[in-house]
């Protein structure tokens, strides 16, 4: 049976979304959508430490693999993530090869890399660590996202990276690093994506990249990508709420009602 990661740096098709919302029911809500994958955000979204056990706990239960962006760089942090039992970790604000280098280090093993061993869940608290040893180097996903002009120029040397499986388009910083976020910097922010993903399958990996719509999806499919994280639990919804009560609301003839803020 084919894993997380086998199916990943075997480019095949995977569609997940964040999850921003810190509680184990709107994991098990989304999970019965059975996307590919849950990336738990805790960079963005208001989680706490303590709650990310319980998080990957939810998506275990549900058979989705969890993955977790990380905060940042910190090898602490990322091996936390990983020792909560998280099936991927996807870095932020990943600019050079050194910074990507320095990624791989904190997620694998030795001879790998630098992580440490702690008898976190992932290990069975302990009692199945050896078993964990044997099979995290070659089970555990690392994306590096490249949302930067400086991760833009270095994107060749990113994807060269040993160890690296996943390189992940931010386009919304890398929007504001180009300056390209305004609508007149469309094209100038395709052309950027279009070089990232290039640099990344002419070196053998995997492309991915957020999308915010279904339609996101299909575009940066023809270009080469595979990996999509797609829109988040919050954006889905307040997207649903909207577009029922918009639905309810014209159907019942009433328009709606201002509200004084």
């Amino acid at each position: 049976m084919k894993t997380f990661r086998d199916n990943t740096v075997a480019g095949a098709r995977l569609v997940g979304t964040f999850a921003e919302i810190p509680h184990p029911v709107a994991i098990e809500v989304m999970a019965q959508a059975a996307p590919d994958f849950i990336c738990i955000d805790w960079e963005h979204g208001q989680i706490a430490r303590d709650q990310i056990e319980n998080l990957v706990r939810a998506c275990d239960v549900k058979g989705v693999p969890a993955m977790i962006r990380v905060p940042g760089h910190a090898p602490e942090a990322i091996a936390a993530a990983l020792d909560s039992g998280a099936m991927g970790i996807l870095i932020p604000r990943v600019s050079t090869a050194e910074q990507a280098a320095a990624a791989v280090k904190a997620a694998r093993y030795p001879p790998a890399g630098e992580r440490g061993v702690g008898p976190g869940r992932a290990g069975g608290y302990g009692y199945r660590i050896f078993d964990y040893l044997a099979e995290a180097n070659d089970q555990v996903v690392v994306a590096v996202q490249v949302e930067t002009a400086e991760g833009l120029a270095n994107a060749d040397a990113i994807a060269a990276t040993e160890g690296v499986d996943v390189v992940f388009v931010g386009p919304g910083d890398l929007s504001v690093s180009l300056d390209a976020y305004r609508p007149d910097g469309a094209r100038k922010l395709a052309n950027a994506i279009d070089k990232i993903i290039a640099a990344t399958l002419k070196r053998g990996k995997t492309a991915g990249i957020f999308c915010g719509k279904p339609d996101d999806v299909i575009r940066w499919t023809a270009k080469g990508s595979s990996f999509f994280i797609l829109a988040s639990d919050t954006m889905f919804l307040g997207a649903a709420t909207e577009a029922a009560l918009t639905q309810a609301r014209s159907q019942s003839g009433k328009s709606k009602p201002k509200v004084r803020r």
